[in-house]
């Protein structure tokens, strides 16, 4: 979609403590999300990019890695460093990485 101008990791090569930004809408984020992520939906990021440190590589997720491609195309024509996390969160499931949720049951990709 976005060609090679987008910078992109696999799930399982986002490093353990680096910065994941999760994009997704607040439904898909309680259902599952990564322990660490940080949640500011595809929405409210025009509001809410003071809160994305700029001193640091930033991960960008979604669901399958189509809006997260777009935010990071974004943020690094606003100065970011950024990479879109391939796949998404199915990528994510798929590596095995942690996922986490706010309800008793098992997470899962919304």
């Amino acid at each position: 979609m976005f060609g090679d101008e987008v910078p992109a990791v696999v799930a399982a090569d986002v490093p353990q403590g680096g910065y994941l930004l999760d994009v997704r809408e607040q439904d898909e984020w309680d259902a599952g999300h990564a322990p660490e992520a940080v949640h500011i939906p595809m929405g409210q990021l025009g509001d809410r990019a003071g809160e994305i440190p700029r001193d640091r590589e930033i991960f960008v997720i979604c669901r399958s890695g189509a809006r997260s491609a777009q935010v990071t195309v974004a943020l690094n024509q606003a100065g970011w460093l950024a990479k879109n996390v391939d796949g998404g969160m199915k990528g994510w499931a798929e590596a095995g990485r942690p996922m986490e949720n706010g309800g008793d049951g098992e997470p899962f990709v919304a």
